[in-house]
């Protein structure tokens, strides 16, 4: 959302989506106080429960029916009554009824009395000893460097093969002059990029994505890449970030995003990246071996 400047860039859940997002298409940060409404909801419940019908519970001051039971013993009974009715205020179908973060803040702050601790620990889980990937792939070894010209050769070898289904898609798809018109349109980028006019590979994808049904993340990759050689750090890490909601487990997504993050300054975030990146190829190649 902060690094979209029309608005529109937002990806959800439907059962978390802000009434407004789906009247209009459009979020504004009154938005993210829904959303964090139902996630709230969720932690207390622990199930979802669509926000109308919680709201009807809420009203009717059925506040116990909603609580988790596995939680029972664990709180205040004036704590939880607190944190529903937070809830509630933030599940306002009109935006300016909802508050806002640092009444948020100043609402669940108080309610923290006991000192933080990791997650396992206070749940009483035992953590296993997490092992980073030895997996060192030729992309992941250009992106740790910064070997920008390395990626690009990468990117290129690879092509679409990682689009699940990509090109199937297209071979059934009725031969319409639109479809030649989207094929034309995704083969002047490609030429584009393979020749590193990047700027003209922007133009190219843009229109590509703007007539593609299902999104590449290929497409947003390449792009993304595009973007980072044009010096446009925060629109090619938004461009990885929509490459990886189309593969949430594809390692090219993690490895661009990182990237993008250690041109914006952002090396912990970068690293992080790669580590993720790393995981999931790491969990690629061991299911290939079973």
């Amino acid at each position: 959302m902060k690094n979209s400047r029309d608005g529109k860039s937002y990806s959800t859940n439907l059962a978390y989506t802000p009434p407004e997002f789906l009247r209009t298409g459009r979020v504004i940060p009154e938005s993210v106080i829904y959303s964090y409404g139902t996630v709230l909801l969720d932690l207390l419940s622990g199930k979802h429960i669509p926000p109308s019908h919680a709201l009807d519970l809420i009203r009717g001051k059925n506040i116990l029916l909603l609580m988790d039971s596995s939680l029972e013993g664990q709180y205040a009974n004036e704590d939880a009554s607190k944190l529903v009715d937070l809830a509630s205020k933030c599940l306002q179908f009109e935006s300016r009824d909802r508050p806002n973060i640092k009444y948020l803040l100043s609402s669940v702050g108080p309610l923290q009395n006991q000192k933080e601790v990791a997650s396992h620990v206070f749940m009483g889980i035992t953590k296993a000893t997490s092992v980073l990937p030895t997996i060192c792939s030729p992309l992941r070894k250009a992106c740790t460097g910064m070997d920008l010209s390395a990626v690009h050769d990468i990117l290129l070898k690879t092509g679409y093969k990682d689009d699940e289904g990509a090109e199937n898609e297209l071979s059934f798809q009725e031969w319409t002059q639109q479809v030649q018109e989207m094929l034309n349109t995704k083969k002047f980028g490609d030429i584009a990029f393979r020749d590193k006019d990047f700027k003209t590979a922007i133009d190219y994808y843009s229109k590509l994505v703007a007539m593609m049904s299902t999104p590449s993340a290929t497409v947003f990759v390449r792009r993304s890449f595009s973007y980072l050689m044009n010096g446009q750090a925060e629109l090619a890490l938004r461009d990885a970030m929509q490459a990886q909601v189309c593969m949430p487990e594809w390692p090219t997504a993690f490895y661009l995003q990182a990237l993008a993050l250690s041109k914006l300054g952002m090396e912990t975030d970068a690293q992080d990246m790669l580590n993720d990146g790393a995981t999931f190829e790491a969990k690629k190649q061991n299911g290939w071996r079973s």
